[in-house]
């Protein structure tokens, strides 16, 4: 019902005809063709292939339902590890090339600067393996220095990514299907029984573009207390957005507590931050969040260090930090949503700047 009832509500006008689904069997046949398909370079915009598919259904009522339903979501996480593993393949591979769409190409290359990463110029694609190896490809030593090493004040950015938002006064519970977006500790943690040290805290949020660095690193110097992956929703968007909750950035503070998600909990080696939680949140198509081998509780990470990384898909992530822990941020002031003009930061970058006073934190 819910399947059928979403294409039949996507609104019937020319801006929507141009991808309008037609019926459920057309659905499979579209997404089985897709399963053999990498994503080509398109400019500004990095096309997602099931999500382009799907993209208009999931602003309808029955889209909501559908894409939270259950059953729905363990369908779609099959059908998403199949075309992982042909991203995972040397057939992917065929995107790597010099036409108009491909990664090679002039404009695909200035997009990425591919002269910042590891890769070699003289093969035919370039060292990498397959897709997934191309998509998360490495910068080259020197490329993101640490900011500040030794200052354990200092909290540097985990993901090369665009600001979207700072909320203070953070809530152990809230009704965010309900209000516009507000953060829900206990949803956003997955119930972690850390979530009560971050009530009234702090919650940066970032995306990542298709063409961005999709590596992670810690923000601080500490150990693990936990990590783990949180199964959850892959297409589900806030329906408080209405039918503009496809575009690609207004549904990502409720994303953050509903879609697929890995969970890293740090307890930072100055006292003054103490536990600091890291989430990167795949948002569509494969985002896979793949977490180090090494990053395990007991595990002490070095600031900047890598604690894993995205497969493709859009993505964005959380930094959580208990009450009276931050002094300052980099930007002077963080953009709110949607804001076009909000600055690209650097993975490794100053984000922030701890108290000095341990006596403030956490009160």
């Amino acid at each position: 019902m819910y399947m059928n009832q979403m294409i039949s509500q996507v609104p019937d006008t020319k801006q929507y005809r141009t991808r309008h689904l037609e019926s459920v069997p057309q659905l499979l046949r579209l997404i089985n063709e897709v399963l053999r398909t990498a994503p080509e370079f398109g400019g500004n915009m990095v096309a997602t292939p099931l999500g382009a598919i799907l993209d208009w259904t999931m602003g309808t009522r029955a889209g909501f339902a559908a894409y939270r339903d259950p059953r729905i979501n363990a369908m779609l996480k099959k059908i998403l590890n199949a075309w992982c593993e042909f991203l995972d393949s040397p057939d992917s591979l065929y995107v790597l090339n010099e036409s108009p769409t491909g990664w090679k190409s002039a404009a695909a290359q200035q997009a990425i600067g591919i002269e910042q990463f590891e890769h070699d110029p003289a093969d035919q694609y370039w060292g990498f393996a397959s897709w997934n190896a191309f998509f998360t490809r490495r910068f080259k030593d020197g490329q993101r220095p640490v900011a500040d090493p030794d200052d354990d004040a200092v909290i540097v950015n985990p993901c090369e990514s665009t600001p979207y938002g700072l909320a203070t006064d953070v809530q152990r519970q809230d009704q965010f299907w309900i209000k516009s977006q507000p953060y829900s500790l206990l949803d956003l943690l997955a119930h972690d029984e850390a979530a009560d040290q971050f009530v009234s805290g702090t919650i940066y949020q970032a995306f990542l573009s298709a063409t961005d660095y999709h590596r992670w690193h810690s923000p601080v110097a500490g150990t693990i207390v936990r990590a783990f992956v949180k199964d959850g929703t892959y297409y589900s968007e806030a329906d408080s957005e209405g039918a503009a909750a496809v575009e690609p950035t207004n549904s990502q503070g409720y994303m953050a507590h509903t879609a697929a998600r890995a969970i890293i909990l740090i307890e930072a080696d100055n006292p003054t931050i103490g536990l600091v939680a890291f989430v990167p949140v795949g948002m569509s198509d494969v985002s896979t969040c793949v977490v180090h081998p090494n990053i395990a509780s007991g595990y002490h990470v070095a600031k900047g260090e890598e604690l894993g990384y995205f497969q493709f898909g859009g993505s964005t992530h959380c930094l959580v930090f208990r009450p009276g822990v931050i002094a300052d941020f980099a930007l002077a002031a963080i953009p709110q949503p949607h804001d076009p003009n909000a600055p690209l930061m650097l993975v490794n970058a100053k984000l922030a700047t701890a108290k000095t006073d341990q006596g403030s934190a956490g009160s």
